[in-house]
């Protein structure tokens, strides 16, 4: 069994910040240590025993730690392992830098870590246990308004199992064709795999492995090149291939693992058949390499066009992400419907999509004559209703007056507003687009 992927869209647009650097990190961090354990252990300094005296660090000690940057920001400690031949005090901690997104997460040595910053482990578990009582008092409010940041249907206490299982990163690099990856989350792939710190993945089938031989085994054998299904899309050398879950589930499972490496709000579901996956690819001589996929059911009872999207890190700030979205919109078009993305949205997945909405909407008002509806401007874009509604009122174009809303299109203010929204990045040729609704296959 294996996970499908229905999920907010945390993958979109989000390589704003680089990964995080692996354990030793990089050149920026060739600086004194800040505290070692024979360092301390030598010093008869009172402040040095009283440090000894720390260590090991507790799991939710917040402490200062010197990132790839050389600067030092603010930690909670997640987890610790003990070193391989070590003292009795020499562990290794899993570190969440609190001003950063989870991705970041890293383990780290004790000579990154400032312990004159520590923070009574006792206020930690009071300030712990506050949360968590105010969690649980405000709960199922915080269900209703936020749906809890994709994992809506977990209650408080599953939602907590949730998070300790997923604390900690298990895989920390993936090989997928010629690139090396840094992963950003943990991934639940099955047991026989919780050894392993490096998996190696088929880029076309995506079937994965322990080592770089068993991979190499399995090239020579492996037929496929590209993904399995139909090719429904090709402009230039971008290739669009539409995925049945129930057709191909192993490819499906696959993708599902692999996705969540790199998404963290995902909801895994274990039955695939239900979705159709569409995988985008860069084509050359030697094949069709993913560059990113979005997922969405085959029917859905709320107008969802889209589950899940995900754009590979090597190939991200490159516009796929917004050429992803616009694909599922012109999906949408050729159905005859309006599409919304599957709620809820993180941050990152609101942004990217208020930004192609503002884009679409703000053209067809620069060159739309006369007075327009939002209705006539959902029929044309295939963009929900309530989406247009919230897209335009926070830009601030849209007004009620008497009993209706109206929109007001000031030529300076849509420039305005179309230049903070960026570039729209690649166009989908629609004339390219060959492709039958799945309700109307046999």
């Amino acid at each position: 069994m294996g996970p499908s992927a229905k999920s907010d869209t945390n993958g979109i647009a989000s390589s704003n910040r680089n990964p995080p650097a692996t354990n030793g990190g990089d050149a920026s961090l060739n600086q004194p240590p800040l505290a070692t354990n024979q360092a301390i252990a030598e010093s008869a300094d009172p402040s040095k025993k009283r440090k000894m005296g720390m260590l090991p660090l507790e799991v939710g000690t917040r402490v200062l730690c010197r990132w790839r940057d050389g600067k030092l920001h603010p930690v909670k400690v997640i987890e610790r392992r003990r070193i391989h031949n070590g003292g009795p005090n020499d562990y290794e901690y899993y570190v969440h830098y609190t001003e950063f997104n989870r991705r970041l997460d890293e383990w780290t040595h004790l000579d990154q870590l400032d312990l004159d910053s520590v923070e009574c482990a006792v206020d930690e578990k009071v300030e712990d246990k506050v949360t968590s009582l105010k969690m649980t008092r405000h709960q199922k409010r915080k269900i209703d308004e936020t749906h809890v940041e994709g994992h809506e249907e977990l209650d408080a206490a599953s939602l907590r199992e949730h998070e300790e299982f997923t604390k900690v990163k298990n895989i920390a690099t993936i090989e997928l064709g010629k690139y090396e990856i840094e992963t950003w989350y943990f991934s639940p792939f099955p047991p026989e795999y919780n050894d392993c710190v490096k998996l190696f993945f088929c880029e076309f089938c995506l079937n994965f492995m322990k080592r770089k031989e068993q991979l190499q085994r399995h090239m020579r054998k492996c037929d496929l090149k590209h993904p399995p299904g139909d090719e429904i899309y090709r402009s230039g050398t971008l290739s669009m291939f539409e995925v049945d879950g129930k057709k191909n589930k192993v490819y499906a499972q696959n993708l599902c693992y692999l996705a969540k490496l790199f998404l963290d709000h995902k909801t895994l579901y274990y039955d695939v058949d239900l979705f159709l996956f569409y995988v985008l690819c860069e084509c050359d001589d030697r094949g069709c390499h993913m560059v990113g996929y979005f997922s969405k059911e085959k029917h859905s009872e709320e107008a969802y066009n889209l589950a899940c999207i995900l754009t590979l890190p090597p190939y991200q700030r490159k516009g796929y992400g917004k050429f992803l979205i616009a694909f599922s919109y012109e999906l949408s078009k050729k159905e005859g419907k309006v599409g919304t993305p599957e709620r809820p949205l993180s941050d990152l997945g609101l942004l990217s999509y208020r930004g192609y909405w503002t884009r679409v909407l703000l053209d067809i008002l620069k060159k739309h004559k006369g007075n327009i509806s939002i209705k006539e401007l959902s029929d044309m874009t295939a963009i929900k209703a309530e989406d247009i509604l919230s897209t335009l009122q926070s830009l601030e174009l849209i007004q009620y007056r008497k009993g209706q809303h109206v929109i007001c299109a000031d030529p300076k203010v849509l420039d305005r507003h179309l230049k903070a929204a960026g570039r729209g990045g690649l166009d989908v040729d629609v004339s390219k687009l060959i492709w039958t609704p799945y309700k109307d296959q046999s």
